[in-house]
């Protein structure tokens, strides 16, 4: 039996995102291990039929002697393991995991970049730079003749000087969707426009844009609130703190609520979905839930957020860090719950048909296949 190896930072992150590719995998009779920092969610993983693996490594540290020794712990497990192929999930997975496939001898790799963080967000020249030694880095040293490239747009694979149409070079529908778990509904009963952000707390989610332009809209008389539901990720250099977010909340007309469980109740409460992200996105996995249910999209000019969504089309889409852009575009939804309806319907068509799980799966699918040859 064929072994496929899920190497990933965190096991929440291949829980919320990544468990059709699991069943996926296992549908295919592959035996299938899932190697990530474990702390509550290999339960949800090993349901799948998924094995679970613990390595343990810090997100955040930027330490190359740490870095290293994750690079030997995780070889280990692999030489243990002797995966046919080994599927790196984002970037520091694709860095550890490229490094440490060389030293097992595994060739058969899945590179998929899910985003590029902070390094695809920063437009500066040390973002720049920092993308060409990527480049070099990952088609490079940690490359093999049997590597293959998974995006979740077409932007990203330019930035490493790959073409999105070649035979080693995949393109997602971001992890995909369920539409029976997201049920497109009416919008809620209601004068004031809900808008709603369902991410991380982050600063490069732009959820401070979002409470700006709110508040912009409001002064200028538009009938509108905004809910934030999400955790700040203290993983991540750009968690937005605790007091920041409390503040925000004593300010009329936004509250944020801490993390939810169920994006599709948020969604049969809220009338359109907000993410003003910086950059450095895949594929928002909350616009597709959004979409799903009905929600025209209000985002920004960048990599994944404006490949999904049409402006004008289903929902807007806005120049990074204009907060006066997204009052105007709040203030047409306000005066025109007409165009809201519209632009979630046509949210609702366009994420059946590319970007969900039965369509991540068979591309998947496909991509294993044609490795293991």
């Amino acid at each position: 039996m064929a072994k496929l190896a899920f190497i990933v930072t965190e096991d929440w992150f291949f829980a919320s995102h990544f468990l059709p590719m699991a069943r996926a995998a296992v549908a295919m009779g592959l035996d299938v291990v899932v190697i990530a920092r474990v702390r509550a969610h290999a339960a949800a993983i090993e349901a799948t039929g998924a094995r679970v693996r613990s390595l343990e490594a810090e997100r955040r540290s930027l330490n190359p002697l740490a870095a290293g020794a994750t690079v030997l712990r995780l070889a280990r497990i692999l030489r243990e393991e002797k995966p046919d192929i080994a599927h790196c999930i984002s970037l520091k997975p694709i860095l550890v995991g490229g490094a440490a496939c060389r030293l097992a001898g595994i060739r058969r790799r899945v590179f998929a970049l899910t985003g590029l963080g902070f390094l695809g967000a920063k437009t500066d020249r040390t973002g720049r730079s920092a993308r060409w030694a990527l480049r070099r880095i990952i088609r490079g040293g940690l490359a093999s003749d049997r590597t293959r490239f998974v995006f979740e747009n077409e932007d990203d694979p330019r930035l490493l000087g790959l073409d999105a149409a070649a035979d080693d070079v995949t393109i997602l529908g971001g992890a995909g969707i369920d539409p029976e778990a997201y049920l497109a509904t009416a919008l809620p009963p209601g004068d004031a426009l809900r808008l709603a952000v369902v991410s991380r707390m982050l600063w490069s989610k732009g959820v401070d844009i979002a409470v700006e332009a709110v508040e912009r809209a409001r002064r200028a008389g538009a009938d509108v609130t905004l809910s934030l539901y999400g955790a700040p990720d203290p993983s991540n250099p750009k968690a937005i703190p605790l007091a920041t977010l409390q503040e925000w909340s004593n300010r009329p007309g936004i509250i944020w609520h801490g993390p939810t469980t169920s994006p599709a109740a948020v969604w049969r409460e809220h009338h359109v979905a907000c993410l003003p992200s910086r950059g450095g996105e895949g594929l928002p996995r909350t616009l597709l839930e959004s979409a799903a249910c009905g929600r025209a999209a209000l985002t920004t000019d960048v990599p994944g957020c404006r490949s999904f969504v049409r402006d004008g089309i289903d929902g807007f889409v806005v120049p990074v860090d204009d907060a006066g852009a997204l009052a105007t575009a709040i203030g047409k939804l306000a005066a025109d719950r007409t165009l809201a309806e519209r632009m979630g319907a046509s949210a609702a068509v366009r994420v059946r048909n590319g970007f969900t799980e039965a369509d991540v799966r068979a591309q998947m699918q496909a991509l294993y296949r044609d490795l293991l040859r």
